[in-house]
């Protein structure tokens, strides 16, 4: 069941003026798998591009751990965006989960969209994405995210650069974060699309359920709120998630760290920092689902998560050896 804030989609779309049925006899549908380097901005472009939150972000690198889809419509043009995670060198076994989902994304997509930080630009984690998709045969289109931080004659440097690699269809320069070149994109990914019936109902943006979304949202405020002091290996169990008879929903969670240290961390000083974590987080998902929540977190001291095969199951990861 996708979560009960996609119904939601049509009143908030045609409050701003956008009228969402299909007039056109002709449909057009396609998957644009959205691949990149940590931290290029991809999923604030996908959540830009679909209109509202599907996928959670933040400063830290690898804040997208598994594949995400969200839905955009432009005119009579639905597109898939398979947000995935950041490509990297992987170390550990949740490392090579996280890019066999990236590559994994990319499977059977009518296009790529490789994203690159414009500032950021060339370097190291740059060339494992480059090397695998020398050898991909789908349409292969090239975003330069954060021009508006960017300085120009960079961005014509690096697009030169990797235009001479990969030999681009099309290049496009934008600002996920200020909307820049957004509008442009959107419409030049509508006109890209096959012709044929659109995937997904009109009304709905993601394919997450609400458990899977509950457990991201927490991880976001993780990782907002305490910004260099958590490792990056924690993870958010939701262990239950359930209606109650009055309409709000009811979300028990637990917090998995790897030691004692970092549950003290996640804790603060008389509790007060999970407390505002899950304040933060109670706050997001009751405007995202629509209704009252109630949510109930717990701080775990678990060094082996990692190799748990329940919790790779639970956060939307394959197992991997």
């Amino acid at each position: 069941m996708c979560y009960t804030m996609l119904t939601r989609r049509r009143e908030h779309l045609e409050q701003n003026g956008i009228k969402l049925t299909v007039e056109s006899e002709t449909q057009r549908c396609g998957v644009i798998a959205v691949v990149g380097a940590p931290n290029a901005g991809k999923s604030t472009l996908v959540n830009a591009l679909v209109g509202q939150k599907v996928a959670i972000t933040s400063p830290k690198a690898q804040t997208t751990r598994t594949r995400v889809m969200g839905v955009a419509i432009e005119g009579d043009a639905q597109i898939v965006l398979v947000d995935t995670p950041g490509i990297f060198a992987p170390k550990r076994r949740l490392d090579r989960a996280m890019v066999q989902a990236a590559w994994g994304g990319a499977q059977g997509a009518d296009l790529i969209a490789m994203i690159v930080d414009g500032k950021a630009g060339l370097g190291p984690k740059l060339e494992p994405i480059i090397e695998s998709l020398k050898h991909r045969t789908e349409r292969k289109w090239l975003i330069l995210n954060k021009v508006d931080i960017a300085t120009k004659e960079r961005l014509l440097v690096h697009t030169q650069k990797l235009n001479d690699q990969l030999g681009f269809d099309e290049i496009y320069f934008v600002s996920a974060a200020t909307g820049d070149g957004l509008p442009e994109l959107k419409a030049a990914f509508a006109k890209a699309m096959p012709e044929g019936p659109w995937h997904f109902p009109e009304d709905q943006v993601s394919d997450a359920t609400d458990r899977m979304l509950a457990a991201e949202i927490t991880r976001e405020q993780l990782y907002h709120q305490l910004h260099a002091e958590l490792p990056y290996a924690a993870a958010v169990d939701t262990e239950q998630y359930k209606e109650r008879d009055d309409g709000s929903v009811e979300i028990h969670q637990q917090i998995l760290v790897g030691r004692p240290t970092q549950r003290a961390i996640v804790l603060g000083k008389g509790g007060q920092r999970l407390k505002e974590i899950g304040s933060k987080a109670r706050a997001e998902l009751a405007t995202l689902l629509g209704v009252k929540v109630h949510l109930y977190l717990h701080v775990k001291v678990k060094e082996d998560w990692e190799d748990d095969r329940g919790i790779y199951r639970d956060i939307g990861l394959d197992w991997v050896e």
